[in-house]
């Protein structure tokens, strides 16, 4: 039951921090400008590309946390997090110092503006860097209260610092001064605050103090070898994620590229279920391998993967379908609109199937193996890095887009092929075939069928949007009804509901 409440947590978290992200764009655009949206973007990917230094530590952090607390005892995840504590604030502190002495190479010869100067973008990138640098240590105290399964706390402190950010951010921009430095340093405040308050939860959750717990190289020395494993797969991980748009922001005019993020922005709705899914099912599977729980583990695998699909395909669907009256809608700018639509119509592709593989990544840091998602990384930048400079000289923001959904394509059956020649080996093509591409031809169907049917310029974009919502609805309900796995276990809960009732 608290998986459940972990889950419906984690999902009301992301759709409130998604509905507020997606909500404060059109402010940003009309108070900053398409150009200055640009630079937000490329914050987000320099903030992205920055967990490069993280060195599998947050990952190992919430592993340890959920081994522990399957085992009973918690004393060696509070002496990892005490020694773990001092590595991420000094790392904070060099992340500042990388984005001061880079600001002015960024501002001046990275980004094209034709209207920002380039001692304000410089000022910017020094804001950003110290950006970065308050929230760094979060994802640590993060992992410590995913591995505890205690994400509904997490959730919560997320929401609320979230809320913080977009509506504070907001006001300063509208009220106080337009500007992108304006918006940045107010981002840095809610970040310290974030990072402290994760920091005293994250304490108190382990049933200590700081002050309890002392340094111990030796607790480094443990969780070594998993953790320089999960580094190398972090590191290949946020390139392979954010490799488009960092050559984008290069090949792209600051303009161009502030329309390519939009569509990223509006492709990444598919968080709200992908984000708060994995922070339950990683602890859940790591606490399962620590137990040899291994016939438990297939089954929580193949099921929560039909149930993810069932929400996550249909959806893509439906925002790929009509992603030109949903950017119409998101920010009222018919221009915008027309030129971003292409793009995530192609994206959310992408995105969706990399949602997919979730589940067998998940497996693979639950299980310790991380020479496999490694290799996995390895193959797909290989593949990228050549496709997405060819697309996007030619294409330019859609063959970005193309290169991403290209690559996916291939992680699906060959990340699905190297993961289970050895976990859980003997599934692969069953859980391809049944849990993966079933619920995918079925959301395509449903969705796409209904969209070429409709006629939208009779009826209106409301109507359309309405119609393709009931139809992406439609979708997920026969993706759950046509499993048996999951009639089962609906059957078995409202079974146990019904009895619980009548007691």
């Amino acid at each position: 039951m608290r998986a459940d409440r972990n889950l419906i947590a984690g999902v009301a978290s992301s759709l409130w921090s998604a509905s507020l992200a997606l909500a404060v764009v059109p402010m940003y655009l009309r108070h900053l400008g398409l150009e200055a949206y640009g630079l937000i973007a490329l914050f987000t990917t320099a903030q992205a590309l920055l967990q490069l230094l993280d060195m599998g530590l947050a990952p190992t952090m919430n592993r340890e946390v959920a081994k522990a607390t399957a085992l009973g005892s918690i004393t060696p995840a509070t002496t990892l997090l005490r020694s773990l504590s001092r590595v991420y604030w000094l790392t904070a502190i060099l992340i500042f110092a990388i984005a001061a002495a880079a600001s002015p190479a960024i501002g001046h010869h990275w980004v094209r503006s034709a209207s920002m100067t380039g001692s304000s973008m410089t000022t910017a990138v020094i804001l950003m860097g110290l950006v970065i640098a308050c929230r760094w240590p979060i994802g640590l105290y993060q992992g410590v209260i995913m591995g505890a399964h205690r994400l509904a706390i997490s959730s919560l402190i997320t929401a609320g610092m979230n809320t913080a950010s977009s509506i504070g951010a907001v006001c300063i921009v509208a009220f106080v001064s337009p500007t992108i430095e304006a918006f940045f340093a107010w981002q840095a405040c809610v970040g310290i605050a974030y990072a402290v308050t994760m920091r005293t939860v994250a304490w108190r959750i382990l049933g200590t103090r700081p002050s309890d717990s002392r340094f111990s190289a030796e607790a480094l020395k443990k969780v070594w070898r998993f953790s320089a494993g999960m580094s190398a797969v972090a590191i290949t991980g946020v390139l392979l994620v954010q490799l488009d748009k960092l050559l984008l922001s290069k090949i792209l005019d600051l303009s161009a590229f502030g329309a390519y993020a939009l569509a990223a922005t509006l492709s990444s709705g598919l968080y709200i279920l992908l984000t708060p899914t994995f922070n339950v099912i990683y602890p859940r599977l790591s606490a399962m391998a620590a137990a040899n729980e291994h016939g438990s583990l297939q089954s929580y695998y193949r099921t929560g993967t039909r149930l993810l699909l069932a929400g996550l395909f249909p959806l893509a669907a439906f925002i790929s379908a009509y992603s030109e009256e949903l950017l119409m809608a998101w920010t009222g700018n018919a221009p915008t609109a027309s030129i971003a639509a292409p793009i995530v119509s192609i994206f959310v592709v992408g995105t969706a199937l990399n949602g997919a593989m979730h589940f067998p990544h998940a497996l693979q840091l639950a299980l310790g193996n991380t020479r496999v998602p490694l290799q996995i990384n390895l193959l797909l930048l290989l593949v990228m890095l050549p496709t997405t400079l060819t697309l996007a000289h030619l294409l330019g923001g859609q063959g970005g887009a193309w290169s991403w959904a290209l690559t996916n394509i291939i992680y699906l059956v060959a990340g699905t092929y190297l993961t289970h020649r050895t976990m859980l080996p003997g599934i692969a093509w069953r859980w391809l075939f049944a849990d993966v591409a079933a619920p995918l031809v079925i959301s395509v169907c449903i969705v796409g069928g209904f969209s070429m049917m409709h006629e939208r310029a009779t009826h209106g974009p409301a109507l359309a949007l309405i119609g393709g919502a009931a139809s992406a609805l439609m979708a997920s309900v026969v993706i759950l009804l046509t499993s048996t796995r999951v009639r089962t276990l609906i059957f078995a809960r409202l079974q146990k509901q019904r009895l619980s009732t009548v007691a």
